[in-house]
């Protein structure tokens, strides 16, 4: 049974299947460092590798039923409008519902930091912040379920053994928790990151609206935005402290 498992075929999808499953984790980093910010310092780290473990623990819960989740795509109902069909499926369902959610909690986090009572609540209002760690970990694995639907039914179309996919999973969430805690400190030292970490979450969540809808945006058109996006910040961040650095010296 296992010696079908060591072949080349088998060997060239765990690692395309790993790639693309870290690759797909960039939703997962940018949400975790927004989400785990709200929580006092010492319990962000815990946040992070709870709601990882969580998350990975789920999408191989979702692998061992792709049965189920491949019946997600069929449509419930078929309604026409002149020559406009709609025939929404539970996944298209479940990715505009999560698409909304996102968008909502990326703007509500936007207008905490525009606003002037982000700083005193998070720090005089500690018993809030610590209550809220079961919260945090239930919307990182919610959210990771979403981000995970077509993730996975990606998977079984590239891989032909659960094992396979199975370890490729467990190896991109090992990827993404060695990366989880400096992406989190980078967005937290600087507000400016923060704010086009929300940005990018309102375009993913957009997009999620987006392929509920029907509307299919390739992923590599929002990846290409955001890298550009983290270029031109990079470039400012740099700027700044070339300036600070002349300040210094002066």
């Amino acid at each position: 049974m296992f010696e079908d498992l060591f072949t080349t075929s088998n060997l060239i999808a765990f690692l395309t299947l790993t790639a693309l499953e870290i690759v797909l984790g960039v939703d997962n980093l940018v949400f975790l460092a927004v989400i785990c910010d709200r929580l006092p310092k010492h319990q962000q780290a815990l946040g992070r590798r709870i709601g990882l473990l969580g998350a990975m623990i789920m999408r191989i819960l979702l692998l061992l039923v792709i049965d189920f989740i491949a019946g997600l795509t069929e449509p419930i109902f078929e309604w026409s409008l002149f020559d406009y069909t709609v025939d929404p499926s539970w996944r298209d369902v479940i990715l505009m519902g999560g698409g909304l959610v996102l968008i909502a909690k990326a703007t509500i986090e936007i207008g905490h930091m525009v606003g002037d009572g982000e700083t005193e609540g998070e720090k005089s209002n500690v018993k809030r912040a610590v209550a809220q760690l079961p919260m945090v970990i239930v919307q990182i694995m919610i959210m990771d379920l979403i981000f995970s639907l077509d993730s996975v039914i990606t998977a079984v179309g590239m891989a032909d053994h659960l094992y396979v996919m199975i370890a490729a999973v467990v190896i991109a969430v090992i990827v993404m928790m060695v990366f989880a805690g400096p992406v989190s400190r980078f967005v937290q030292r600087r507000p400016s990151v923060k704010i086009l970490a929300l940005s990018f979450l309102v375009l993913i969540g957009f997009m999620l609206v987006l392929d509920g809808s029907g509307v299919h945006v390739s992923k590599g058109y929002i990846y290409f935005a955001m890298g550009f996006a983290l270029a031109v910040e990079a470039l400012n961040l740099w700027r700044r402290a070339r300036s600070k650095k002349r300040v210094l010296e002066s």
